[in-house]
């Protein structure tokens, strides 16, 4: 610590008083380091961000971290406005990664000083901290421990997380899975903590997303993902009143402790304080569908595509390889009432290439495969062996991150997304000014629906085969539904598109999930549900549905509750008390399974 400024004002994006129009950007806090203001304005230039702090009279150094996310365009450009002194450097054009930018020397006075980001380009600046420190010292560049505990000590946190309580279960994960799981242990009267990262929950159905839930459904899980009128799911509210339920809302999870295979306890940091926490409990359901507590504990896990003779499946490649379903970034364009200019955007252009469609829209929350603009590019030729599949209106053809490590290049992944749709808009724009002038965004969503993660290895892996042939298990709990979803990765020229989509609806009837692949292989008191349960690639295209891992989830509830009541770990529950558990999944509610709703493409 010697080497790092030992005193100084540091100064949180996301502690500002006003974010104006910036939005809190906290998805990627364990690739950069830190939750950073992002000002996303589709090429308008948003409001600034303003806060006020106090100091004390000095000659102080100016650090800000910042982004330059296409290096030599610059795209998101900034300035920092200190008591109405505007400073000389424009933020985002270093081309450099996430880094301390100097900014100069200013002097400062005793009591208030106000601070204001100013946006200049709309596409997507983005501001983790400022630095104000009477010594010449740059702040730690890295994210690690010793940055963690730097930033820790200058906005006196405590060291070390604060106790936040014991529950019967802790949950990980506010999707539909979590949501699921944590409504229905509650409601079996467990005391229940669900930890979710983001202000919203429903995950990939959040209103910061809008997918539909689709799969086996029941009762339960279709109360909670019903949608209020502004999109938003009303799972929140039935958690806010249900008395055994306690929700951490934008709290990540940063680490895990284990007792020998045993997890005691988990730890979380808030996006907007930073405070840290510690949740402990018997038990322990991840559905964050990024197997988050797997990295932290040791659990064995799956990734990537399984080879064809490892399970003989007949939809898996010849070699296994780390192919995984990619990220997808949603969008909707609308006709204003007159012409709408759009910045010449050549950093957008390099990756959308020629590339006209802006189909596949989402057209509201929850009602995705909308159409929209299509130009035929200057001597186009079609391709006659084109799989006419891909040539519809698909929600899920903007896809990205295939071959890229999903821990470690989240938001690479959504700005390469990011430049595909506005060089795509911007296409159609030019191609047919006199169509498309009044031509405009009404919403890019700037959070991604996830893709593929690791998956969870239970003492059973769920194949193809398994699903194909109605596999009868003596510990089938709940029941799946739907087609085998298989993406492929688009071409080198359009890497941003599907190049192919296996829909495979096999003989159209439900399957039966075993709770073996519900819990952990090697971590005693750790289930999962949602797309990381215990399964290859191909099974797990089926099993990904967020209906399907609401069924998991009622299921993991029923365990966690029983095991409470046995004292006894998951495997423990499937080696003695199966047809409790079976029948406390059972009333939790019957699977409904609307193929005609689940196919609605």
């Amino acid at each position: 610590m010697a080497s790092l400024p030992q005193s100084g004002i540091l100064l949180e994006a996301e502690e500002f008083q006003n974010y104006g129009g910036w939005i809190l950007d906290s998805q990627f806090d364990s690739e950069m380091g830190s939750p950073y203001l992002l000002a996303h304005g589709n090429g308008k230039p948003v409001a600034d961000a303003t806060t006020v702090l106090s100091t004390e009279k000095g000659h102080y150094h100016v650090w800000v971290r910042a982004k330059d996310w296409v290096p030599d365009h610059h795209p998101g450009q900034f300035t920092l406005t200190i008591n109405e002194s505007t400073l000389d450097t424009v933020f985002g054009t270093n081309n450099e990664d996430w880094s301390w930018q100097y900014a100069g020397i200013m002097d400062l006075p005793h009591g208030d000083t106000s601070v204001m980001l100013h946006d200049l380009t709309g596409f997507c600046s983005r501001c983790d901290a400022i630095f104000f420190s009477l010594e010449d010292t740059p702040p730690p560049s890295e994210n690690n421990d010793e940055a963690r505990a730097w930033r820790r000590r200058l906005r006196e946190l405590p060291e070390n997380p604060v106790d936040a309580g014991s529950y019967d279960v802790v949950v990980v994960g506010g999707g539909i899975p979590g949501c699921t799981a944590a409504l229905a242990a509650a409601r079996l009267g467990n005391r229940v903590a669900l930890v979710q990262d983001r202000p919203k929950l429903g995950g990939n159905a959040s209103v910061e997303i809008g997918l539909s839930p689709r799969g086996m459904t029941s009762t339960l899980i279709q109360e909670l993902s019903q949608r209020h009128t502004d999109g938003d799911l009303l799972a929140k509210q039935l958690l806010d009143a249900e008395p055994n339920a306690t929700l951490f809302m934008e709290y990540t999870v940063y680490d895990a402790h284990l007792v020998g295979s045993t997890i005691t306890s988990l730890d979380a940091r808030h996006a907007r304080t930073g405070r840290e926490i510690s949740l402990s409990a018997p038990t322990f359901i991840d559905c964050s569908g990024k197997a988050v507590l797997g990295i932290f504990t040791g659990a064995e896990t799956l990734f990537g595509q399984e080879s064809k003779s490892m399970y003989g499946e007949s939809l898996a490649p010849a070699e296994a390889d780390d192919m995984h379903h990619g990220h997808t970034l949603f969008f909707r364009t609308k006709m204003a009432n007159a012409a709408v200019s759009f910045p010449v955007v050549p950093w957008a252009i390099e990756v959308a290439k020629d590339y006209s469609d802006l189909r596949g829209q989402l057209r509201e929350p929850g009602l995705e495969n909308g159409p929209g603009p299509f130009v035929v590019p200057p001597n186009f030729v079609p391709d006659p062996t084109a799989d006419m599949r891909m040539k519809g209106p698909l929600t899920h053809f903007w896809e990205y991150g295939q071959w890229l490590d999903p821990y470690t290049n989240g938001e690479h992944i959504r700005d390469h997304l990011l430049c595909a749709i506005y060089g795509t808009f911007h296409n159609v724009k030019t191609m047919e000014p006199e169509n498309y002038a009044n031509l405009d965004f009404d919403w890019v969503a700037f959070v991604a629906a996830q893709g593929e993660f690791k998956r969870y290895k239970g003492d059973y892996v769920l194949a193809e085969t398994d699903i194909r042939d109605h596999k009868a298990f003596p510990d089938a709990v709940v029941q799946n539904a739907g087609a085998f979803c298989l993406h492929y990765p688009g071409e080198e020229k359009y890497d941003f598109r599907l190049r192919a989509w296996e829909w495979d609806e096999r003989d159209k009837k439900p399957y039966d999930i075993p709770f073996r692949c519900l819990f952990s292989t090697n971590i005693s008191n750790l289930m999962m549900a949602g797309k990381h349960i215990s399964t290859t690639h191909i099974g797990g295209s089926n099993a990904k549905f967020m209906a399907n891992g609401g069924q998991h989830a009622l299921a993991t509830a029923a365990a966690a509750h029983l095991c409470k009541k046995y004292q006894t770990t998951p495997r423990g529950i499937h080696d003695n008390h199966l047809q409790e558990l079976k029948a406390t999944t059972g009333n939790l509610g019957q699977g409904i399974w609307d193929r005609k709703s689940d196919n609605r493409l």
